[in-house]
């Protein structure tokens, strides 16, 4: 975490490494040194262009990454200091740039594409696509674009005006949103490509919450933190909130229902160290007044209290850290609500009415090296391909597909 700075004094600490592993740990490959330079040089709108064209979610991905294991986890700085707050210079110039995003495009095709999920992957895409002068349509399950940008992420953590601007942008260029509208039981893959859609993108995402299969599951008070982060005005938790879960969402559902008033405790079957949270989220969780309890495993869920079994870690000979459940020895903790943020995969609504569309037994959609499905000219990207994974992993994708689509129409 970092304190208030002052972003040049910042820009100019950075070492300006020969080998920028800042760059090379960036998922997406920004050229970080590069861009540093050109914001001492005041240089924003060459900074921004660049950013942009390299990663149009920038300033998202300046939010949401988990710097710690990327850029700012591999600055030399950081070895015997505080490594570069790179994060808050690219946000700086993607913010600013955003005020001004260029409408500049090819000239029109005949090539049309239909884009089913208008989250990162699909917006990425979206945009990529119109700028080489397709005929894109989005179609969105929900109102609004966006995906887990606007309703798995907090308002406190990310802006919905700057999603706004996005949805915005993309109407600009000449993309056509179909808004409320689910793939699947209204409009088929095969309904699309009769229609004249001659590439289809699948980025859906992943909204099926993974349920922890334990008795009491399904009462009245049990409740997914993927849907609960969708509206979370809509519930009515009480004082005694317990989440189950361990990764990011865990903890923005736990802080949303903190900051609404519930009192909350995160519970998790191993250790602080072991959770797939990063350390940010975690300690600005604790920050906002969230409790946390580990190695307990979730047993039952009875009248207003919730069953766990108590494990324990250790270090197996092969060096393995391994995890056991105690047997008979049940605790008990009182709760008013329960929030269960294990894991979520795909829905099936797209593969349940198009089997050509082949997925593994987790329900994601199996791609080739160029993100196309086994049905021709339809590709897949993002989450509903690697199950949760990052904003910036969805921007990566999404640029492979597109070039791949570039290439199938002899245009790269």
């Amino acid at each position: 975490m970092f304190l208030s700075i002052n972003l040049i004094e910042e820009a100019n600490r950075c070492l300006n490494c020969k080998k920028p592993l800042c760059k090379i740990h960036c998922p997406i490959s920004t050229d970080i040194p590069n861009i540093i330079n050109l914001f001492k040089e005041n240089k924003i709108e060459e900074a921004g262009d660049i950013l942009f064209k390299n990663n149009p979610l920038s300033v998202f991905c300046s939010i949401l990454c988990p710097h710690e294991n990327q850029c700012t986890g591999h600055c030399i700085k950081g070895i015997k200091g505080t490594p570069i707050n790179f994060p808050a210079i690219e946000k700086e110039i993607s913010s600013k740039y955003l005020t001004n995003l260029p409408l500049k495009k090819q000239n029109s095709s005949d090539n049309r594409v239909a884009i089913i999920g208008g989250g990162p992957a699909g917006i990425t895409a979206a945009i990529l696509l119109a700028k080489e002068g397709f005929k894109v349509t989005i179609f969105e399950a929900f109102s609004k674009l966006g995906g887990v940008l606007r309703y798995g992420i907090p308002e406190f953590r990310l802006s919905k005006s700057l999603i706004d601007i996005f949805e915005t942008y993309l109407l600009n260029l000449g993309v056509k949103i179909k808004y409320n509208t689910l793939v699947g039981p209204t409009h088929t893959i095969q309904n699309l490509k009769d229609d004249g859609f001659k590439y289809i993108i699948i980025s859906t995402g992943v909204w099926n919450p993974k349920p922890m299969g334990i008795k009491g599951e399904t009462r009245g008070d049990v409740h997914y933190a993927i849907n609960y982060l969708i509206s979370p005005e809509s519930y009515h938790l009480g004082n005694n909130v317990l989440v189950i879960g361990g990764g990011n969402v865990a903890m923005d559902a736990a802080r949303t229902a903190k900051r609404m008033g519930s009192n909350v405790t995160v519970m998790y079957r191993r250790g602080e160290e072991d959770m797939p949270a990063t350390k940010v989220e975690i300690a600005e969780t604790k920050e906002d007044g969230v409790d946390f309890k580990f190695y307990l495993a979730p047993k039952e869920i009875s009248d207003d209290l919730m069953i766990f079994l108590r494990t324990e870690s250790f270090t197996d000979e092969s060096g393995n850290r391994k995890l056991i459940t105690l047997n008979d020895s049940d605790v008990a903790f009182p709760y008013t609500s329960i929030i269960v943020a294990v894991s979520q995969g795909p829905k099936k609504n797209i593969v349940l009415s198009e089997n050509r569309v082949r997925t593994d037994k987790w329900g994601t959609v199996v791609v080739n090296d160029s993100f196309e499905t086994s049905l021709e000219n339809v590709f897949s990207c993002g989450d509903v391909v690697t199950g949760p994974k990052t904003v910036v992993a969805a921007v990566n994708d999404a640029k492979t597909v597109v070039a791949n689509i570039l290439k199938k129409s002899n245009i790269i």
